[in-house]
């Protein structure tokens, strides 16, 4: 016999979770019980929305489900964002609520919530485990749906009193998966590309492997096929290979959105080409798509948005393999090439600390395998433009475009590869949402540096407010705190950046003190003109 919170445990440990992230709550006791001494590593975060993030990036990094325990009500409510990353970006989850007393469920109980209404449209699966013998049932159930077609999130809500109890619940065998063949895939999506004049590779989605990543640029080459990055996904491709055009996200470069606007067909490898990837659906329009074929994991994909034939429901890693190769490239993959370099080269912010000079030296400076995260924010779009990835699994941000992201994917990060250096990119209003994970980082000793770039304002609204209301602000003002006494309040070390001939040093000391296993924070400070990669404040304000 054994009580809930242990059943549950031992079937984590059976899938080789290795890390669960939490915020602790009563509802829970019991599994916090079980993990005591069951050689999971327990992260306590400092709020339940950091705590589902890192779950989150934990599995963007490792392509195994995050796990992740909060408790009901507000706890619950707080972790959504983490959800929502989850859920938009197509990342394997697991969710595990505290809830209500079996016998209190439907009385408005002490922090009740209706968990199939809360999550019903915003996770892939929702569940309430009522008998605790049927907890592996359950769970099994939720981890196949968090990690089966397109991954997602799924939610299993735990009743205390059913977490208690005991049951004499045998162990279900993980399900193990096998990838689907490849088959005559390789061949019709090889046959789509040769037919087309004007083709364009879009790469995204999750999963992406080393040599998925190397077969996807020989498999270019020998095509002579632009590869775009669907929007921060742009580790897919060593940014350097011949084939590389760029990134379809905010702040795109100009020329290949007339690249993808002008394309007779497109190839999406995992993507989904949504609104971000199109501009507002203005670059391709679902109404009249060029030709269109599609390799993707979830076959509910299949027809959702574009009518894609051949459609190929597999992961692309497991056909990129298979593509042919040898030769190449030719002068349509060159001249893609040549404009993202240009684009990547080009860019000139007002001010003494040019963030574009500030990126290209953290690009040169690193190593390959640095892990590089952020969260949301106009600040992004100068990472995006002048950074170069060089491998797969090294890129972590929110397709969801979720603020407050990149610390906590960072400690993630660094908790997961101790050994690899990690970079988290923030803006002041972004790093404000989830600063109060520092003191995560600091408890179990995840060394990373922490860039914030300090505009004094929530960039991305006050862009838009320029837009449309010209000079007419309100708002979007922060008054921000000293972000190098916070870090050092935490344990850590900090840095003010004024001009950029501070940053190569500052940089060098917050890498040092990442070495050591603390926070290295970077306070950038960014003239309030330089508003996007390409305008100023001012010449948004005069149209």
């Amino acid at each position: 016999m054994r009580h809930g919170g242990r059943i549950l445990i031992d079937f984590l440990r059976a899938r080789d979770v290795s890390r669960v992230f939490h915020v602790p709550g009563e509802s829970f006791l019991a599994a916090l019980d079980a993990l005591h001494d069951a050689g999971i590593d327990l992260v306590t975060a400092r709020q339940e929305g950091g705590a589902a993030m890192m779950a989150e990036a934990h599995a963007k990094l490792t392509g195994e489900p995050g796990v992740a325990f909060v408790t009901r009500g507000p706890g619950a409510a707080n972790a959504a964002a983490g959800v929502h990353v989850a859920m938009q970006d197509g990342t394997p989850m697991l969710l595990f609520v505290g809830d209500v007393a079996r016998a209190q469920a439907g009385r408005r109980a002490f922090q009740e919530v209706d968990f199939a209404a809360m999550w019903g449209a915003l996770a892939k699966h929702v569940e309430t485990c009522r008998e605790t013998a049927r907890l592996p049932e359950v769970a099994a159930r939720a981890w196949n749906a968090a990690t089966s077609g397109r991954p997602g999130p799924a939610v299993v809500t735990l009743p205390e009193d059913m977490l208690a109890a005991e049951a004499d619940a045998p162990d279900l065998a993980p399900a193990r998966a096998i990838p689907p063949a490849a088959g005559t895939m390789p061949d019709a999506v090889d046959a789509f590309a040769a037919r087309a004049e004007r083709p364009l590779v879009i790469v995204g989605g999750g999963g992406m492997t080393e040599e998925a990543s190397e077969a996807l640029g020989l498999w270019a080459a020998h095509r002579d096929l632009p590869v775009a990055a669907a929007f921060r996904r742009q580790d897919h491709l060593d940014n350097r290979h011949p084939c590389y055009a760029g990134d379809l996200g905010t702040g795109m470069n100009p020329a290949l959105a007339r690249r993808l606007r002008g394309a007779d067909a497109l190839i999406l490898l995992g993507a989904e080409l949504g609104e971000i990837e199109t501009s507002g659906y203005a670059l391709v329009r679902p109404e009249a798509p060029p030709r269109i074929a599609q390799v993707h994991p979830g076959p509910s994909e299949r027809g959702r948005l574009w009518p894609a034939d051949p459609f190929c429901a597999i992961h692309p890693s497991c056909l990129l393999p298979h593509m042919p190769k040898g030769g190449g490239p030719g002068p349509r993959a060159a001249a893609a090439h040549a404009e993202w370099k240009e684009w990547r080269e080009g860019g000139a912010s007002p001010g003494a600390l040019r963030l574009e000079n500030a990126i290209r030296h953290l690009s040169d400076a690193l190593p390959e395998d640095a892990i590089v995260t952020n969260g949301a924010g106009n600040y992004a779009a100068w990472l995006h433009r002048h950074f170069v990835w060089k491998r797969p699994g090294t890129q972590g941000a929110p397709a969801s475009g979720s603020m407050g992201y990149g610390l906590p994917a960072a400690i993630a990060a660094a908790l997961i590869h101790p050994a690899r250096e990690v970079v988290a990119l923030a803006g002041d209003g972004c790093f404000q949402m989830t600063s109060q994970e520092l003191a995560t980082a600091a408890q179990h000793g995840a060394g990373l540096v922490l860039i914030v770039v300090d505009n004094g304002r929530y960039g991305t609204i006050r862009m838009h407010q320029e837009m449309r209301y010209p000079a007419r602000r309100a708002g979007t003002d922060l008054r921000n705190p000293d972000f190098v006494a916070l870090a050092r309040a935490h344990g850590g070390e900090g840095w003010r950046v004024e001009a950029d001939g501070a940053f190569p040093e500052a940089l060098e000391g917050a890498r040092a003190t990442a070495r050591a296993g603390r926070v290295g924070l970077i306070h950038l400070i960014q003239d309030p003109e330089a508003l996007t990669t390409s305008r100023t404040l001012s010449e948004v304000r005069g149209g």
